[in-house]
């Protein structure tokens, strides 16, 4: 759980740095997924895409690897 503390009432700067956190542990996207319901087979697909995409980025940055 994400914590933040108010120093000296500068409740903008906390709200900010809450934001970033939040961000940072993805948050906002898990609360975006659990809106709505997902079926099960959208659940897959966006499961394997997600795979796709992380492996696609592993080998470019193989690649770059081997370039250097």
């Amino acid at each position: 759980m994400a914590r933040v503390d108010v120093i000296d009432n500068q409740v903008e700067a906390a709200l900010k740095q809450l934001k970033k956190l939040m961000l940072r542990d993805g948050a906002f996207q898990e609360m975006k997924r659990r809106a709505h319901y997902e079926k099960p087979s959208v659940k897959r697909k966006r499961k394997a895409a997600a795979a796709r995409k992380k492996r696609r980025r592993a080998m470019a940055r193989a690649r770059s690897r081997e370039i250097e």
